[in-house]
């Protein structure tokens, strides 16, 4: 259900400032996955051009009972969070249906998933978004933007523990929008 104010053109601004932040904080920040000896080096990241169709409205369904659970990660213990909604939409003329996390110490929802092209065009273990989400409202309608997905830090560097998406965030059409797998 697309939206009767989008703005394409903005849209695509923002997309591209939110990459050439995140190629910033990668090639430059003391916190970066990518290894310091690599980062002069480092021109950016691969990514899909932006696709409004990868940009879908998804209705919240908010949990019943906020649930505890804890998520597996890549090498490490796991990590608790707490399963907040469900997010449905429409994708590649397909209705998908994954989970909304929310964790103390962040804001918003966090949506780990998998799709068909991880371990080939996206990394192996799936992706992630970041929803600007302030409130948790059955019905609610709320942007998902695949063009924002991004790669956990353990893509970049084997020594971040990253949490693993749960099998229920599977999409079941390939997501060509967000990073790429790094080459």
């Amino acid at each position: 259900m697309p939206e009767a104010d989008f703005d394409e053109r903005a849209w695509r601004e923002r997309v591209a400032e939110y990459r050439a932040e995140k190629d910033e904080f990668l090639a430059e920040h003391p916190q970066s996955p990518i290894p310091p000896g690599e980062r002069e080096s480092f021109d950016g990241l691969d990514y899909y051009a932006p696709d409004p169709d990868y940009r879908v409205v998804a209705r919240m369904q908010a949990a019943n009972d906020v649930e505890e659970v804890e998520l597996e990660t890549t090498d490490g213990p796991s990590r608790t969070y707490e399963r907040v909604a469900t997010l449905g939409f429409t994708l590649a003329d397909e209705h998908h249906v994954v989970a909304a996390y929310a964790a103390p110490s962040q804001e918003g929802l966090f949506v780990p998933f998998t799709d068909p092209t991880n371990g080939d065009a996206t990394y192996e273990r799936g992706r992630y978004l970041e929803l600007d989400v302030e409130t948790i409202e059955t019905g609610d309608d709320v942007v998902v933007d695949f063009n924002t997905a991004y790669s956990p830090f353990c893509a970049y560097n084997e020594g971040f523990a990253c949490v693993v998406p749960p099998e229920e965030n599977h999409v079941g059409v390939p997501v060509e929008a967000g990073e790429r797998a790094r080459e």
